[in-house]
């Protein structure tokens, strides 16, 4: 196995694939970690090598650098792969690490905890914050290297939020947008200042955020960037539980109350499943079994149509794209969910109807 040395660093990876059966060592990390954003370009390795090497994993912290390392890879022949995070890595963003080094050449993990999508500065505060273990983790998944920004970097005028073309600006004001007044405007703003650096590439978002991922196809579109949206399924534990980095903060007794937003989704599948030919007997379904949990707030349960988040009546039309979506908050925490009603039950949800128990 040959290397090639980073000339900022020294540091060094490998050139040649591990063998399949290699074992991944131990990645240790310190708060000083390798910084390859100034001067020239580094030499960026090829995510399957940075999955074998056990140096610190690269990081960005400037647009500059940022642009500079993917310029590099990409004069290389390597495409590339940009997951946008907002750190306190869990499963589900390991999985889409995982995906984008499995389709791309070079990965990008993005960890930027974006103040502008935030509507109340306790929630901005209370944001879990692992900085040291997100490294760890995207670089064991297979990131290439990091981009950290400060928040002046990405907002270099101060915080403020642009304006958004008015298709934009609909999708952003309903469901989440309505409980969480300017989110979406801030969501919408930071995503186009993260991957835009990264000129051609293919961007992973998690559906468990689906409103999101709708809102960012809409905003790469009306922008014409050119990144290949890749939307993954959400990752849940075993007991159905959607993963979320604020899963941190709920209690043991909020936890399991919690387990009540995938149980109203299983319910509103199988009530459409059932011959349910009106979304508000679906949404009845879904309600009901949130009802049965006096320590869960309800927000809305409803279905909508999956490609405009638009309320539906009827439900003759088969080939109609639906989507189940639900939030609501424990014990202060706010959470959201979502399923395809038209597509199995995910394994953790197949198991006996919980409101019928």
């Amino acid at each position: 196995m040959s290397t090639v040395a980073e000339p900022e660093t020294g540091a060094t990876w490998a050139t040649t694939a591990p063998p399949a059966t290699a074992t991944v060592p131990a990645v240790t990390l310190t708060a000083t970690t390798t910084e390859v954003g100034a001067g020239s370009a580094p030499a960026v390795p090829a995510t399957a090598y940075r999955r074998a090497t056990a140096v610190p994993l690269p990081t960005v912290r400037t647009v500059a650098g940022y642009r500079r390392a993917v310029e590099a890879a990409r004069r290389s022949g390597a495409t590339l792969g940009v997951v946008p995070t907002m750190g306190a890595l869990h499963a589900g963003h390991r999985s889409l690490i995982e995906r984008a080094a499995a389709d791309c050449d070079v990965v990008v993990v993005t960890i930027f905890v974006n103040p502008t999508q935030f509507g109340e500065a306790a929630d901005l505060a209370s944001y879990p914050r692992t900085p040291i273990t997100d490294l760890e983790v995207a670089a064991r998944s297979g990131a290439s290297f990091a981009f950290v920004p400060a928040v002046t970097e990405m907002y270099p005028d101060g915080l403020c939020t642009v304006p958004l073309p008015a298709a934009t600006t609909a999708l952003g004001r309903r469901l989440e947008g309505r409980s969480r007044p300017g989110h979406f405007d801030g969501v919408a703003t930071v995503v186009p200042r993260l991957l835009a650096p990264a000129g051609r590439c293919r961007a992973y978002f998690g559906e468990k955020d689906f409103q999101q991922l709708a809102l960012v196809r809409l905003v790469v579109g009306e922008l014409g960037l050119p990144v290949d949206v890749v939307g993954c399924d959400t990752v849940r534990d075993p007991d159905g539980l959607a993963l979320s980095s604020r899963n941190v903060r709920l209690s043991a007794r909020e936890r399991q109350a919690a387990l009540v937003l995938s149980h109203a989704l299983a319910a509103g599948a199988r009530s459409l499943s059932s011959g349910a030919v009106d979304a508000s007997a679906v949404e009845a379904a879904m309600a009901g079994v949130v009802a049965g949990e006096p320590s869960v707030e309800l927000d809305y349960a409803v279905l909508v149509r999956a490609d405009t988040l638009e309320a539906v009546d009827r439900l003759d039309s088969t080939s109609l794209p639906l989507r189940l979506l639900v939030a609501a908050t424990v014990g202060g925490v706010r959470l959201i969910d979502n399923l395809d009603p038209r597509r199995p039950l995910p394994d953790e949800l197949s198991g006996p109807d919980p409101g019928r128990s």
